[in-house]
């Protein structure tokens, strides 16, 4: 039997990651250190969370690494997400996402929750879930929400599977269905497809940045994806990399919590012509 306790735990947390009067979370992953190595955007990343924080993200993914290698004298006054799986680009097998730390140590380290990233549609795919059930339980057990990004990717997927509404709708259902707290996919490309992917879903939904793109189409996609009934958006590269982070941050932030326009959040942030 689960401990009242640990249901108390896991609401207080999620409390943490959502806007009190929208109900929407905006999230910054930086855990790109391992797949990638260190991309820029990432060497002086001390910077660019003071900045996230101060224009309306409500927390930050990253591996331990990440929050144990911080600057003493630059406390963050952002919620930090333990990111607990991984790979390397220099794998044989990338897309095979293995366990590299505990609840426990979330725990320790003060997150306000734990990530983890399943790929569905590879000959490895029965791994990741039995991870993620694994996973799930012990977040139950110890009052920790879970993040699961639930992605349609392996020599199953095609590079447009990734992105269909049939392939999204299922891996979303997947990862509500082992337990995730809220979860974390693709982008479908257009409101009616996603609302879709929201209904089929009986948890909060929120979604990738994807590829490099342009700030008025991430702009464009975070307002798509709220119109839908997304509860947010989890974007990283397309923020960390941006010349200008903590306007496109400011945009983002106006279009998920206080409901704005494509071009109010533009006009606002000085992003029209950027």
């Amino acid at each position: 039997m689960i401990k009242i306790s640990s249901w108390i735990g896991i609401t207080d947390r999620l409390n943490r990651l959502f806007n009190p009067l929208s109900g929407k979370t905006f999230i910054v992953p930086m855990d790109h250190g391992i797949t990638q190595g260190p991309l820029s955007g990432l060497i002086n990343y001390e910077e660019k969370i003071k900045q996230f924080a101060e224009n309306g993200v409500n927390a930050i993914i990253g591996h331990a690494g990440l929050i144990l290698r911080r600057k003493e004298n630059t406390p963050w006054t952002i919620p930090f997400i333990l990111h607990i799986s991984a790979s390397s680009d220099l794998s044989s097998d990338p897309n095979h996402k293995v366990l590299v730390n505990t609840i426990e140590e979330a725990i320790r380290l003060a997150a306000v929750a734990v990530s983890v990233h399943i790929n569905i549609g590879g000959k490895d795919d029965g791994f990741m879930l039995e991870t993620l059930g694994n996973v799930a339980r012990e977040c139950r057990k110890w009052g920790m929400p879970l993040i699961a990004m639930m992605y349609p990717r392996g020599e199953n997927i095609s590079s447009q599977g990734e992105y269909a509404l049939e392939n999204v709708k299922k891996v979303a259902r997947i990862g509500a269905e082992l337990g995730a707290d809220i979860v974390k996919t693709n982008y479908t490309g257009d409101i009616d497809s996603f609302k879709e992917v929201v209904k089929g879903c009986p948890v909060p939904v929120i979604i990738a940045g994807g590829s490099e793109t342009t700030p008025k189409k991430l702009v464009t996609m975070a307002w798509e994806c709220i119109q839908a009934g997304g509860k947010g958006v989890s974007f990283g590269r397309n923020l960390f990399q941006s010349p200008q982070p903590a306007k496109l941050a400011h945009a983002i932030s106006l279009i998920v919590h206080e409901g704005n326009s494509v071009e109010e959040a533009l006009q606002k942030s000085n992003l029209s012509n950027f």
